[in-house]
């Protein structure tokens, strides 16, 4: 086997402490228990995206270490990761203050996954751009 078929094949080896992600999207991969083949992709679509994007790639030279974003995909990131910076540090800012309420750390806490919540929900769309 060859060492570039050997680090294809790992590429979905998981530590123990890790949850299994799609190698596209990386949503959560269900548990599999028994024989055969780790499952790799969530769905087919995952799996032809990331055979798309590897051709594409191979065509572009672009190595396996490189991404593609649009620049629309990356801004939104960026907002995204902003909001929950700053509800980070308002939420530190509300527990450093001194005595609270049940009221107000349930304040903090809904403040602080409402900013979360759309990174966790975050896809990544294939680039449909040539």
């Amino acid at each position: 086997m060859t060492k570039k078929a050997t680090d294809t094949r790992l590429r979905g080896v998981i530590g123990p402490d890790e949850l299994q992600r799609c190698r596209w999207c990386r949503r959560v991969l269900a548990t599999r228990e028994g024989r055969g083949r780790p499952r790799v992709f969530c769905s087919q679509a995952c799996r032809q995206w990331d055979w798309v994007s590897r051709q594409r790639a191979r065509e572009l030279q672009i190595s396996e270490n490189e991404l593609v974003v649009t620049r629309r995909e990356l801004d939104r990131l960026y907002d995204d990761l902003y909001v929950l910076s700053c509800a980070v540090e308002d939420t530190e800012r509300e527990l450093g203050a001194g005595r609270h309420t049940v009221a107000s750390l349930r304040d903090a806490v809904e403040w602080l996954m409402d900013a979360a919540r759309p990174l966790q929900n975050r896809t990544v769309s294939p680039s449909r751009e040539t």
